[in-house]
């Protein structure tokens, strides 16, 4: 009989699967919020064997504390919302997290673009 092997990326999967359904729910539920309309989910991480999933999230909104303080007041409806569309027994912890990626990648270009204009 052969070994079963261990699915590595399971992890993974399940947190791109919570990803995709918070998205989901994002846009149907709190469609109409102004601040959350403009929440875009950019990645997911799973921790603490599949109990726990991170999920980042990008807006051009300025006041990135509000858009926080917005979501984690809603994670908990949002997270009741999931179970009811998840097929799994246990339904993962939501965690939202800025993802300040964009706004470096604008701050080095911005920097580069200063250096080019000053070799002229």
């Amino acid at each position: 009989m052969a070994k079963r092997q261990f699915n590595s990326n399971r992890g993974e999967r399940i947190a791109a699967k919570v990803q995709v359904l918070v998205a989901e729910i994002l846009r149907d539920v709190y469609g109409d919020d102004p601040i959350v309309s403009g929440v875009s989910l950019v990645g997911s991480i799973a921790h603490g064997g599949l109990q726990f999933v991170r999920l980042f999230y990008y807006t051009r909104n300025p006041d990135v504390a509000a858009v926080q303080a917005k979501l984690d007041k809603i994670t908990r409806s949002v997270r009741f919302e999931l179970a009811a569309r998840m097929n799994q027994k246990y339904v993962p912890d939501i965690k939202f997290a800025y993802d300040d990626t964009l706004d470096k990648a604008e701050r080095i270009d911005e920097l580069l673009n200063n250096l080019t204009l000053g070799e002229e």
